[in-house]
Parts: structure tokens; C-alpha cells; sequence
């Protein structure tokens, strides 16, 4: 099922899975595995390249040979600039904790007061895909076995995708279209399986 608001089109699946992020179990798989690096849009590329001084501190040194070498971007086989990955693998901003686990660069520079917000949106917007058309937008929920335990926490939690993303949603759309996604929701609830 889907649903439209104004030129987008939502998956129910956003109010009907369950998800909440459990980097315990997965340490951060995403950034690390998968065929491409994260989706960048040009303005995010030149964002992060003008703010790399402010970054690479938080960067481990594969990540930061990585992008002396290749750029803070490359292309992938679809034509669209991704971030640079460091051998084929992880993300050039990925960098680990005493625990293997991985973290942002990007957003360890943010939550340090060094730059303003540059995460990738759709890093933060994971599990959720947007693909942008002449005339609409689609967004769609992603399943990847790597966030079983994502999907079995927001179970546990009762968290539907959406809610557990409202920030990056607010931050990529809007808070009136977050509130229309609250109101979609309950409308969603009362829809039969």
C-alpha cells in the first residue's frame, strides 16, 4: 500500500514495521557493509568537502587515505555521487570504538560543536530510501538483514520506522509533514492486513 502526500508517496510500510537502531548488536554495520558507499546529494558533497578540515580529526587514517586519494565522493554504477569507501568496504568517515563499533566521522564532528549538521541525510534517514522522480518523491523502507535486531528492538518497543526517524524526517521534509505522517498513521492503524 501506498500513500501520497502532496508530491510524496510513502510506503506503509514506515507505520506498520518496527525499527530502532540496536548498535550493540549490529556495531554499525551499515556504514560498513554493502555494495557502494552512503547517497550524497552536490550540495552535501561540497558541504563536507569545504568542512573537511573540521572532520578529519574524527576520521581514522584508512578513512582519511581514502579520501586524499579518490575525494569525499565517488560514483556509483547508477551514475550518483556516494561517499568514498575505504577498500570496497566501510565508509571513509567510519571510524571505531574500543568495541569495533562504528561511528560517523561526519556526526562526531557535529556532536562536538565543530560544523553544523552535514550527516547524510539518507545515512540518517536509514531504513529509509528516498528516490527523487520528475514528479514525485518516493519513500520507501529498506529491509537488510544486518537490522534483524533493529527490527526486533522496535518490536519490542512498539517504534514504527518513522517515529524512531522523526528527527531526520523533520530534518529532510519538514515538521508539517511529520505531522501528516502522525495523522496517515492512525488512518494506516484501521487499515485491515
Amino acid at each position: 500500500m501506498l500513500i501520497e502526500i502532496g508530491d510524496k508517496i510513502i510506503a506503509a510500510d514506515l507505520f506498520k514495521k518496527k525499527f530502532v537502531c540496536d548498535l550493540v548488536a549490529c556495531k554499525g554495520a551499515c556504514c560498513v557493509d554493502g555494495d557502494a558507499g552512503a547517497p550524497l546529494t552536490k550540495e552535501e558533497v561540497i558541504a563536507i568537502s569545504g568542512h573537511l578540515d573540521e572532520i578529519r580529526p574524527f576520521m581514522n587514517k584508512e578513512g582519511i587515505d581514502a579520501v586524499s586519494e579518490f575525494g569525499v565522493s565517488t560514483i556509483d554504477q547508477d551514475g550518483e555521487a556516494v561517499t568514498t569507501l575505504v577498500e570496497n568496504k566501510a565508509c571513509a568517515f567510519v571510524f571505531y570504538n574500543a568495541s569495533n563499533m562504528a561511528f560517523c566521522a561526519i556526526e562526531a564532528a557535529y556532536r562536538a560543536g565543530r560544523i553544523e549538521n552535514l550527516k547524510p541525510i539518507s545515512c540518517a534517514l536509514y531504513p529509509i530510501r528516498v528516490k527523487k522522480f520528475n514528479d514525485f518523491i518516493a519513500i520507501q523502507y529498506d529491509e537488510w538483514s544486518i537490522c534483524k535486531s533493529a527490527c526486533t528492538h522496535g518490536e519490542l518497543l512498539g517504534i514504527p520506522v518513522y517515529k524512531f526517524l522523526k528527527p531526520s524526517l523533520i530534518r529532510a521534509f519538514g515538521e508539517a509533514f511529520f505531522r501528516e505522517l502522525e495523522i496517515v498513521e492512525q488512518e494506516v492503524k484501521n487499515i485491515p492486513e
